[in-house]
């Protein structure tokens, strides 16, 4: 059964969610506060989030951070009064799946969940990655360039990873920084990420696709699939 959990603080427009929403083979969870949602999230995996950015408790950006860290497979969908370019492309690099703005129609971001739930569907767990002539299994760990297969180290691979799961977007450096370096290290060299950058692009041949976002981080860059 799918779970979605909506984090708005409007109860009524919580309620309104809820019930448009609402499916058979779906069940839907209210969180008001970030403190509820975090608790909820301890509680099992969740099909869809949507959450709103200014919550009474904090920031839901620092939320959706939190979740694309730990579980990146699952959708986000921001609601917010913010319609500003600048709140749009914080949200989109923090690793948001989709942004809607309020007011907003409800079958719009009915079809807009649907499109979600059916990507995180449609493409089974570490079925392999195929991009132009690149084969990445993270599977098995096993990374090709046409027919001959490269040795990434594991820095290289979880870097790789992040770059093409969250490929179209910006990833920022510090968020990279953030889910590479997961060792409990209290400090990482700044031109670490810069090195392992370089290392995977000249490794892969990949100077092309692996771009830099100058000041803010890097982009796999998304072309016809």
């Amino acid at each position: 059964m799918e779970q979605l959990l909506i984090i708005e603080d409007d109860i009524g427009l919580n309620l309104g969610l809820s019930k448009a929403l609402k499916a058979d083979d779906r069940q839907i969870i209210s969180c008001h506060d970030l403190k509820a949602a975090r608790e909820q999230l301890l509680c099992g995996s969740v099909s869809l989030i949507l959450l709103d950015i200014n919550l009474p408790d904090g920031n839901g950006l620092d939320l959706l951070k939190e979740i694309k860290g730990k579980t990146p497979d699952i959708p986000v969908i921001l609601l917010t009064a913010n319609d500003t370019d600048m709140d749009i492309v914080d949200g989109l690099e923090r690793g948001a799946d989709d942004y809607i703005t309020k007011p907003f129609s409800l079958s719009v971001l009915r079809a807009r969940v649907n499109t979600q739930l059916r990507k995180r569907t449609s493409i089974p767990k570490n079925t392999p990655i195929h991009i132009d002539h690149f084969c990445f299994d993270f599977g098995t760990m096993t990374f090709c360039v046409g027919d001959t297969k490269v040795e990434l180290s594991k820095t290289e691979q979880k870097l790789l990873h992040l770059l093409v799961e969250n490929r179209g977007r910006i990833m920022t450096r510090g968020d990279l920084v953030d889910r590479i370096w997961t060792d409990g290290a209290e400090y990482v060299d700044e031109n670490a990420l810069s090195v392992t950058i370089k290392r995977l692009r000249d490794k892969l041949g990949a100077q092309e696709y692996i771009k830099t976002v100058y000041g803010i981080g890097y982009s796999w860059v998304k072309k016809d699939e």
